[in-house]
Parts: C-alpha cells; sequence; structure tokens
C-alpha cells in the first residue's frame, strides 16, 4: 500500500468508526462495588475493563485504543479520580473521552473541583442503577456526536487533498508533496525522481466513446499506476489526462525501472469502460533532480522529455538528463 492509499484512495477507506465504543473503563478501588459495576454494565451490554486503583488505571489508558467511557471513583490509592481526571485531559486526544466521576462527596464546592478537573458528569454514592445507565446512555450520545464529527472532518480533510474522480492526490497536494520531498532530500543529500504521464490520444477516446467511458479509463489508470510505483512514492493527478509522480530517494537506474513498470501496467491489459474494452497506452518523461534544483525546473524538465515520448510515438519511458550535484552515492 502506497502513500496514495494510506490517505485514502477511496473515501470509504479513510472512515472512521462513526459509533462510540461499547468499551467502559472502571476505576474503583472497592472490590465489592467493582464487581457490582462490572456485573450491571455487562448485562446492558457493554464491555468492561476494571481497574483496583488510579494508577492501573492511568496505564489502561496509556496503552493503545483506550476505552472512551470512563466511570472513576473519587477516592482511590495511587492517584484518585480528579488528578487521574486532569492527567486525561492533558493528554489531548483525538478522541475525547468521556470520563463520569463517582463520588461520596455531594458538598457543591466539591462537585465543582470535579468537574473543573475534567469530569463530564458525576454520581453521587450510593449509586443508582438507573440514573447510572440513563447517564452513560447519555455520555454514549455525546461521544457518537463526537465521532461522526469527526468522520465529517476526515472526509473533507481527504476530499481537500484528493482528486474527487480518481482518489489519489490533487494538484496542489501532489505539488505539495514534491516541496516536502525536495527538502527532505536536501537533509539526507538523496535524490528525488519526477515522472510525468500522459495518456496517448485520450482526447480521440473521450470523443470516440464518450465522457463516461473516459472518467472510466482515468480511473483505472490510476489505479494501475498506483500499484505500479513503490509503497513510499506519491501519485497526484496533474491535470486532464495528466499524472505526477514524486519518488523518494530515487536513483536513475531506480527511476527507469519504476517507469517502465508504469507504462507496461498500463498497456498491458484492455480497459473495461462498460461499454468497451480499450487499449490504452501512456507515455513517462523522468527525471532525477536534487535539492539544488527548483521543484519548478524540475517539473519543467519532466515535462520536456514527457513530450519527447509522445513525439517519438507515445507508449514509451524516456529520461532525462539528472542533476545530480551534492548527493551521497549509493553504496
Amino acid at each position: 500500500m502506497n502513500n496514495n492509499t494510506q490517505s485514502g484512495i477511496l473515501i470509504s477507506e479513510c472512515k472512521l468508526d462513526t459509533v462510540a465504543s461499547s468499551s467502559v473503563l472502571i476505576a474503583e478501588d472497592d472490590p465489592i462495588c467493582r464487581r457490582v459495576l462490572h456485573s450491571r454494565l455487562g448485562k446492558w451490554g457493554f464491555r468492561v475493563i476494571t481497574a483496583e486503583d488510579g494508577l492501573e488505571a492511568w496505564e489502561i489508558l496509556r496503552q493503545g485504543n483506550p476505552p472512551d467511557l470512563i466511570i472513576l471513583d473519587w477516592i482511590m490509592p495511587g492517584i484518585d479520580g480528579p488528578e487521574l481526571c486532569r492527567r486525561i485531559r492533558e493528554r489531548q486526544h483525538v478522541i475525547y473521552p468521556y470520563i463520569l466521576l463517582v463520588t461520596g462527596k455531594d458538598e457543591t464546592q466539591d462537585v465543582v473541583r470535579g468537574l473543573e478537573a475534567g469530569a463530564d458528569d458525576y454520581l453521587s454514592k450510593p449509586v443508582d442503577p438507573a440514573e447510572l445507565r440513563a447517564r452513560l446512555q447519555a455520555g454514549k450520545r455525546i461521544l457518537n456526536l463526537q465521532h461522526e464529527l469527526i468522520q465529517a472532518r476526515e472526509e473533507l480533510r481527504f476530499q481537500a487533498n484528493h482528486d474527487a474522480l480518481t482518489g489519489i492526490l490533487s494538484r496542489s497536494a501532489i505539488l505539495n508533496a514534491l516541496d516536502r520531498e525536495l527538502q527532505r532530500g536536501a537533509r539526507s543529500g538523496t535524490p528525488t525522481g519526477i515522472l510525468m504521464m500522459d495518456l496517448d490520444r485520450f482526447k480521440r477516446l473521450n470523443d470516440t466513446y464518450g465522457h463516461l467511458s473516459g472518467d472510466a479509463i482515468l480511473k483505472e489508470v490510476a489505479h494501475r499506476i498506483n500499484q505500479a510505483v513503490r509503497s513510499y512514492d506519491f501519485l497526484g493527478r496533474y491535470g486532464g489526462e495528466e499524472f505526477l509522480g514524486v519518488l523518494s530517494n530515487c536513483y536513475p537506474d531506480d527511476l527507469r525501472t519504476i517507469a517502465e513498470r508504469v507504462r507496461s501496467a498500463v498497456s498491458e491489459a484492455l480497459i473495461d469502460t462498460g461499454t468497451a474494452s480499450l487499449a490504452v497506452t501512456v507515455s513517462v518523461g523522468g527525471v532525477v533532480t536534487s535539492h539544488a534544483t527548483p521543484g519548478i525546473e524540475s517539473l519543467a524538465a519532466a515535462d520536456t522529455v514527457l513530450y519527447e515520448a509522445k513525439r517519438n510515438g507515445g507508449n514509451r519511458v524516456e529520461i532525462g538528463a539528472c542533476n545530480l550535484a551534492g548527493l551521497k552515492v549509493r553504496s
């Protein structure tokens, strides 16, 4: 899976779970109270994780994928409930956990202290089962809304950085990737490869078979190129039927090998558009550049050799002169 699919080649692949977790962490030092809570929540459909004190709860919460619904006793050995609330809030994770503080303290000043420490709600001991269940359901509703907002934000971020038709990086995103890779190459003394790829005679295919077929071709070509480049390379739609690849730590021999693999991947099998099976080819122009060459000049150089490939009949690879000044020699 390369950088494009890590970002989500399709929006569905980048979706987060939009339903709040049914896992609950109970931190309670009284073994009888802990068992009663565990039994009740289990009957209500929750997956229960228990901690005997604040220190154990803190260790659980620091692990991967902790519960986002938490019931804390106020008074516990090691770390008490309010202090644990403060530690949880200081972590500032993407997921905001919902904390229910259970306390025998019912003075207003104590309740205020607990809420100011980071608790979202509180219950007084002895806990009424019906009230506990209602407050847990309220917490789940809030967590569900939070998950939906995160999902909406991630989808907007994906759409802002990806081409709507092909799912690969947009023009602005791939140009940003080029700038980042050139900067990284400057730090590490390694070259960056650039591939400009253009479908041969695409306008004729579009005019002959229609725009829906043209769209199907573009999506399938993007998929084939995406599979042909390396797992850590970047691929974007530069415009129209033109694609841009940015290849990290890429020497001339690597560039030619990958470019030929791309050309072959596009042409080796017919593309089924739903109404016809069509032969499609791509011309590829590539350069390897050092950080000494600005991104705009590197793009212009790749574009020049791309059109040389097209002038020479298409369905071919042309590699341009390389500027490798100041780069490390590969061992």
